[in-house]
């Protein structure tokens, strides 16, 4: 596959739909995760709803790593320096283990203040507390797992880390009810359970695609010495600031929603926890697109072919209105009983149902974004990044959502809303202004320079 030369509709076909794959099972994943969590009572649902924001925490430094570490690898292939390339992939290797320690031992000294800050308390805190110190001890294991995929998806390949999701969730599926409720010389674990399965998951997924990327170019005649730090790791972490912010202030605006539903009742939260998810599966396609744009741009920025960007863009931009409309009439209409799927509580499935009309109205102004921030970040365009993901998570988010909420005394359904008015303004700024770098660099006709420190 030759992501500088061949048609772009067949490489965005062969990258986005392998990783769309793939992430349809991992958003199955969580779903299977929420039922069964739901067998255990409602204080279980919100506990793990509460653990998703310090999760995503986690998972926002681990994508930035992987994301700067793409962002330098692809940019190599485009210029066709594989010895960079090589240097690269096993420089965020060794990074990806030495952060994975630093967190991990972070978010066991400070969850539990943090569950306690956004109201959890007695039965509802200690569920989320022992969910979130099991959690924690598989670090290291999504570290690299995600920087073992960012090597071989810098390179197109998707397919091994869709393999793994795939077969994570089965697993998943077999593991969640035997530690949760016992059997066969294991004792019932509760919620515990769900977070041992999926650290046993985590590791078979990265010593598989360890073995898939050492038979690759990246990983040819590597030598433990090259996994010493050196300057690379500043060059990862200039470059995955951005990233780790967008997917860390992804955290933040669910932190947000959560304190202030908190205000009102635990069964928002729940809803809230519920609804998220199912929005995640209806949008998960999407996710593929993303990563075709961030590989594509990031290779084709490097072989100074700025046009196959742009065409990039309008093709997946096409692909994703198309998937967001049939998504969003789907959620619109099933609203109630999807919700019915996850809960019997009549006042979760009510906000719930509020919370999915509500989505599929703002569906597509989330692949906008998304779209829009993998095309700045694989153009080294990372102030531009923040200030749109400060805005679109953090700040629009607390000022929007509180005025609605309390204010305007719309409770649960002002959180929603302002959601959507959010999502809508962000996507317009958002798109005008990637079009405008888009032309930009066009009009340039130059080649991208060979330093990997990043433009704003």
């Amino acid at each position: 596959m030759d992501l500088t030369n061949d048609p772009i509709p067949g490489l965005v076909r062969k990258i986005a739909v392998p990783a769309s794959v793939g992430i349809f099972f991992n958003t199955m994943y969580t779903l299977v995760d929420t039922f069964f969590a739901g067998f255990i009572s409602t204080e279980a649902l919100a506990a793990l709803s509460i653990c998703f924001p310090v999760m995503f925490l986690k998972m926002a430094l681990n994508s930035g790593i992987s994301a700067g570490s793409s962002v330098l690898i692809t940019n190599a292939l485009g210029a066709k320096d594989q010895e960079k390339a090589h240097h690269v992939c096993l420089q965020s290797i060794s990074f990806a283990c030495m952060v994975g320690v630093v967190v991990a031992t972070t978010l066991y000294l400070v969850s539990h203040h943090l569950f306690e800050f956004l109201g959890a308390k007695d039965e509802y805190l200690e569920m989320a507390v022992d969910y979130m110190n099991v959690i924690l001890c598989g670090t290291l294991f999504g570290n690299l797992q995600g920087i073992f995929n960012s090597g071989l998806s810098s390179q197109g390949d998707t397919k091994p880390f869709r393999n793994v999701l795939i077969a994570g969730f089965f697993l998943n599926c077999v593991l969640d009810p035997w530690f949760m409720f016992g059997g066969f010389g294991i004792p019932a674990m509760g919620l515990k359970g769900l977070a041992l399965a999926t650290i046993i998951i985590q590791f078979l997924g990265a010593v598989y695609l360890f073995g898939k990327l050492r038979r690759t170019e990246l990983w040819k005649k590597a030598k433990f010495s090259e996994l010493k730090p050196s300057r690379i790791y500043g060059d990862i972490t200039r470059l995955g600031v951005p990233a780790s912010f967008e997917t860390g202030s992804i955290a933040v605006l669910v932190f947000i929603a959560t304190f202030f539903l908190s205000k009102f009742n635990t069964e928002g939260v729940a809803a809230y926890g519920i609804g998220i998810r199912i929005q995640s599966f209806i949008i998960l396609p999407t996710f593929g697109l993303g990563i075709a744009v961030f590989s594509l741009t990031g290779q084709n920025n490097g072989a100074n072919k700025p046009e196959r960007i742009r065409e990039t863009l309008n093709i997946t931009l096409k692909y994703g209105l198309f998937i967001m409309l049939v998504g969003g009439v789907l959620l619109f209409f099933l609203a109630q009983p999807l919700m019915e799927i996850f809960s019997n509580d009549p006042k979760v499935i009510e906000l719930g149902s509020d919370f999915n009309r509500v989505t599929a109205m703002l569906l597509f102004a989330w692949v906008i974004h998304n779209q829009m921030v993998d095309l700045l970040l694989a153009l080294k365009k990372t102030v531009s990044v923040i200030i749109i993901c400060l805005y679109r998570q953090i700040i629009g988010p607390f000022v929007v959502c509180y005025l609605l909420a309390f204010h305007f005394d719309m409770r649960e359904t002002g959180v929603w809303w302002g959601f959507f008015l959010v999502a809508w303004s962000a996507a317009v700024v958002s798109y005008f202004y990637g079009q405008r770098v888009l032309r930009q660099r066009l009009a340039s006709g130059q080649k991208p320079a060979e330093s990997s420190a990043p433009v704003s």
